[in-house]
């Protein structure tokens, strides 16, 4: 199977690839900026860029299953746009360019921010409306419902195109240093001073990568599967990576309606600092969010098992440290 994959240099990129190499496929990977994911694969690359169509065809042509993870994830609004433009005319571009090129299947990579996040006390599965329905859901929430939507048209015009929708995304070869890497790295180095309730879904990339393979090869045609890990508050986060040699968790957890009135100065110091804050509002929402996810569908269909919380936890650790991070 010749694979294409936009996003293959991103942190599920990077696992994706590896799992369709140690499978025996053939890898095109769309590359923008920062390869290092790449660097010593046996992957053809194609400069490129989804928000640019004319790059696409060369990605595309002859591809037997395109993985669409190309996206831009945003926990502080979308102030200029590229939230939205690389999420919704990102994937109406890919999947114009699949349908024009006959590709046999397109996989898309989606999110639980697909779906909304209310009632906050009811089981989440596929039939969950998406967010986009709410009243004011948040940039990256709406961006990523449009997309699914993009993609359930594409399907509707005859595309063969199946939607997986992970939870925080979590796991070793993160080259970029993704957020969930970065809050690792926080608390095992002892730079988080302290927590904030709530919690959130954690699943494993080498996880996702081979439910992504799975779909292609007997995934539902326009199908859409959730895919849960496991539900860890933040202070349990914490003293996972504790448990795995990091430094002692912070003794306080702040509550969220507390850690919401501060999170305006603690976005307005990242501002002044030129950094991107861990935590922001919309972060603290997305914390009270998507606790009981229902992985049913994709445990019958797919196969879906994902590994021990522990395991990823110490695995990515171990990644971290070997490459400079991590404590």
């Amino acid at each position: 199977m010749l694979a294409a994959v936009t996003g293959g240099s991103g942190h599920l990129g990077a696992n994706l690839v590896r799992v369709l190499l140690a499978a025996g496929h053939r890898v095109r990977a769309l590359v923008h900026r920062d390869t290092r994911a790449l660097d010593g694969l046996d992957v053809a690359r194609v400069a490129g860029d989804v928000l640019d169509p004319a790059t696409l065809p060369a990605l595309v042509s002859g591809a037997d299953v395109v993985f669409h993870l190309a996206g831009c994830v945003s926990i502080a609004g979308d102030p200029d746009g590229l939230v939205l433009r690389t999420n919704v005319e990102g994937t109406r571009h890919v999947a114009a360019a699949c349908l024009e090129a006959r590709v046999r299947r397109l996989v898309h990579v989606g999110s639980i921010h697909v779906y909304t996040g209310h009632p906050l006390d009811a089981i989440v599965d596929e039939s969950r409306p998406l967010a986009d329905t709410e009243r004011r859901p948040a940039p990256y929430d709406r961006s990523k419902a449009l997309a699914q939507r993009e993609a359930l048209a594409a399907a509707a015009r005859g595309l063969d195109a199946v939607s997986l929708h992970p939870t925080a995304i979590v796991g070793p070869h993160d080259f970029k240093g993704s957020r969930t890497g970065q809050v690792l790295a926080a608390l095992a180095a002892g730079r988080m001073p302290a927590l904030v309730d709530g919690g959130f879904d954690w699943v494993d990339a080498r996880d996702v990568s081979a439910a992504l393979l799975s779909a292609a090869e007997r995934g539902r045609r326009s199908g859409s599967y959730l895919l849960p890990g496991h539900w860890r508050s933040v202070a349990e986060l914490a003293r996972a990576v504790a448990g795995c040699g990091g430094a002692a968790p912070p003794r306080l957890v702040a509550p969220l309606w507390l850690a919401r009135a501060g999170a305006p100065l603690v976005e307005a110091w990242a501002r002044l600092a030129g950094t991107e804050p861990l935590f922001t509002r919309e972060a603290m929402e997305t914390l009270r969010k998507h606790r009981r996810i229902s992985g049913d569908r994709a445990r019958r269909e797919l196969g879906w098992d994902p590994r021990p919380f522990e395991e990823t936890v110490r695995d990515s650790l171990a990644w971290l440290r070997a490459n400079g991070g991590g404590g």
